[in-house]
């Protein structure tokens, strides 16, 4: 059985009883307090400036290229803020495990309640009022698996009701290739796609806008320095080499999936949009939120490449996951947005770890900054699904809106959001902000 190593430590950096200078930080349900300390690229609205990488805290930014230039740091600390002052935060990915937790020692004590280093950081603060925010990183390689048994379990049924789950589901991590070219930050447009359709009894399928267009709650793992040799990672390499997580919405045209997907699987259903959050929150972040992870007993244990004792003692994330919807016709009328459900990553069938381990066994090369998304992430109760596809049950049962709307997949103008957020007793909860996206009409025809 492979060894782990002792990843994810907590040390004086999650103390919960840490303020910061950063007043608005050391609000109860800031999702960004000096406890998390997440990544982003950004610039100030308006202006042409280079893009930068920032941390965001409380309701600021802390511009690392102004800090560079302004504030006196170690020289090792200098060396690794150089490519996020101009905007490479991969250049700190590649870096591996040793150097994300030297950078974050540095920035939480330079944020921290009577700082020597206050009086120059404060004139590197802006507030995310007044910026805009790119892509968090330049995505190398994007893959999305299927890691939410709930959810696989869910659809399966609607196609499957006696054998949901086909019998490859609890051996291996599932996950196919997607297209980096078509991710976009959160905020964005989402046009609604063409594509081919086969209607009910039709003989021969269409041309035409998807007619069942859906979101998929996920998130997406950020890797860092990769294996670009070809070589396996191990689990302890795995656990090790992941930078951090974002949330991630597989927008997805059900019709068209459902039309294309057989033999090969996801196809144009898929690759016409991914929607990512902006702000990357670390591994180390997470650290306080690590729990134990095992199969049930009746299920195929996972097999010794992709099972290691620090991943069953540790391997789950609890990450509390929502998703909200917003009409244009509720924006019109002044109603807020309706979350639609919640679940949690703890649920997951295969840990982050194992999700990197499998996807090098065979040597593949995973790169900096490529983009493994986990899959949809359901809950096991009703009414915790984590697309349309599952809530509706295939569009059978659509749901009631604020207003009296109904949805049986996504309209044109509606405002998907998700978001998600970390908490338990003896930890400061730490929060993702939002992944927002907007469904657009399809281009004409």
């Amino acid at each position: 059985m492979t060894a782990m190593s002792d990843a994810m430590p907590t040390d004086d950096s999650h103390d919960p009883a840490l303020t910061s200078w950063v007043a608005s930080a050391n609000a109860p349900h800031t999702d960004f307090p000096l406890q998390n300390l997440p990544y982003g690229r950004f610039r100030r609205r308006g202006s042409d400036e280079a893009w930068r990488v920032g941390v965001a805290i409380g309701d600021q930014v802390l511009d690392l290229k102004l800090a560079l230039a302004q504030c006196p740091w170690e020289p090792e600390v200098a060396a690794l803020l150089q490519p996020l002052a101009a905007g490479d935060l991969g250049g700190l990915m590649a870096r591996g495990k040793g150097a994300r937790r030297t950078l974050r020692a540095a920035v939480s004590t330079a944020l921290r309640e009577h700082s020597e280093q206050t009086p120059f950081l404060e004139l590197c603060l802006v507030p995310q009022r007044e910026i805009e925010l790119a892509l968090p990183c330049r995505i190398g390689e994007y893959t999305d698996f299927y890691t939410g048994i709930h959810h696989a379990t869910n659809v399966g049924r609607q196609f499957r009701p006696d054998n949901p789950l086909l019998p490859n589901y609890k051996w291996v991590p599932i996950g196919y290739h997607g297209r980096v070219s078509s991710i976009g930050v959160s905020g964005q447009g989402v046009r609604r796609p063409r594509g081919q359709l086969m209607l009910p009894d039709a003989r021969a399928p269409v041309f035409e806008a998807c007619r069942r267009l859906d979101y998929e709650l996920e998130l997406g793992v950020l890797v860092g320095a990769g294996n670009p040799d070809g070589t396996p990672l191990t689990m302890a390499q795995a656990e090790d080499d992941w930078f951090g997580l974002v949330l991630l919405n597989d927008w997805s045209a059900r019709d068209i999936q459902a039309w294309e997907y057989q033999p090969l699987g996801p196809f144009l259903a898929k690759n016409f949009g991914t929607t990512i959050s902006p702000w990357v929150v670390t591994q180390e972040a997470l650290a306080p939120f690590r729990r134990p992870f095992a199969h049930p007993a009746d299920d195929p244990q996972p097999l010794p490449y992709l099972d290691a004792p620090a991943n069953r003692e540790r391997g789950a994330i609890d990450i509390a996951l929502e998703v909200w919807l917003h009409s244009e016709q509720m924006r019109a009328n002044g109603l807020p947005p309706h979350r639609l459900s919640q679940s949690n990553f703890a649920d997951a069938y295969w840990t982050v770890a194992q999700l990197l381990a499998h996807h090098s066994c065979n040597g593949c090369n995973l790169g900096t900054a490529d983009l493994l998304g986990t899959g949809t992430q359901s809950g096991p109760q009703p009414g915790q699904g984590g697309s349309m596809l599952e809530l509706s049950l295939g569009g059978k049962q659509p749901i009631t809106l604020p207003g009296g709307e109904t949805r049986a997949f996504l309209a044109d103008g509606d405002t998907v959001i998700l978001r998600a957020h970390c908490a338990r007793d003896g930890a400061r909860r730490i929060g993702f902000g939002e992944c927002a996206g907007t469904v657009l009409p399809a281009r004409p025809a």
